[in-house]
């Protein structure tokens, strides 16, 4: 009996091993299985990202190359028609007692206006400009057309001294600038915009809109359902995301708006 107890235990013990052995076997395979799905999910997350930043940089990268062929259009073929009817009116025989005298140089002003204007769309446009003549001067050139409008005064600090960001950046920082000066003057009502571009911080260039307009919440556009509502927002993030910027909107209702991007330099 002793020795056959004895075999029992034995038994018993085996089982017992084996179901422990068993039990680890399976709960190992659980963890190295939530493990390896832990990392697919992970992997499936950044190639997600990757794929979203990809394809947002293949949308602007569209985008600029649309806005080069417009330019190239209005200044090849729209500006030489504009620039062929304006000699026209010019060699017109007419004498200064003629009826139709005073038409004909109201018409000719107008075209002019318009032939200037245009020009400066142009070059607001074209991609390779701001590239050339840098991302300074073509802000400089924008606000020097505004402040010629008389819509609302705009004032300019440079702080540091200037140097070249990457052609992409400054592009990116261009086009961010440019809609937040079409936000202020479609939706803000204001009268007075500061602008700040500092180069004088250390590893960081930093670019400040300030307006005194009506403010906005910012919430409550980022949230509204209109397919127009944000937009401008919406784009300024994407390109400050594709060059590794950081964008930062304060506003509210009544007390004007506050716009910083922060472009690390390294």
């Amino acid at each position: 009996m002793p020795a056959q107890n004895q075999e029992i235990y034995v038994i018993i013990l085996s089982a017992i091993a084996l179901a422990l052995l068993l039990v680890g076997f399976i709960v190992t395979m659980l963890f190295l299985y939530q493990r390896r799905q832990h990392r697919q999910e992970k992997q499936l997350v950044r190639m997600k990202d990757q794929y979203q930043q990809e394809l947002l940089q293949s949308q602007l990268e569209i985008q600029e190359i649309t806005f080069k062929t417009i330019a190239q259009e209005l200044h090849d073929n729209i500006g030489q028609v504009l620039s062929v009817v304006k000699l026209s009116l010019s060699i017109l025989p007419l004498e200064k007692d003629h009826q139709a005298y005073e038409s004909v140089q109201t018409c000719r002003q107008m075209l002019n206006k318009v032939i200037y204007d245009m020009g400066n769309l142009t070059k607001s446009l074209h991609t390779d400009r701001i590239t050339q003549i840098g991302m300074l001067e073509a802000i400089r050139f924008d606000i020097d057309g505004l402040r010629r409008t008389g819509l609302l005064e705009v004032e300019l600090d440079v702080i540091g001294e200037e140097y070249r960001l990457e052609d992409q950046r400054s592009i990116f920082i261009y086009r961010m600038f440019q809609e937040m000066m079409n936000n202020i003057l479609k939706h803000s009502k204001a009268t007075l915009v500061n602008i700040v571009i500092n180069y004088s911080i250390d590893n960081k260039f930093v670019l400040k809109v300030e307006d005194n307009g009506v403010g906005f919440d910012i919430e409550k556009k980022r949230t509204q359902a209109s397919s127009s509502s944000g937009i401008g927002l919406k784009s300024m993030t994407n390109r400050a995301s594709l060059i590794g910027a950081e964008i930062s909107v304060q506003s509210q209702p009544g007390k004007g708006t506050s716009i910083k991007v922060e472009v690390p330099l390294e």
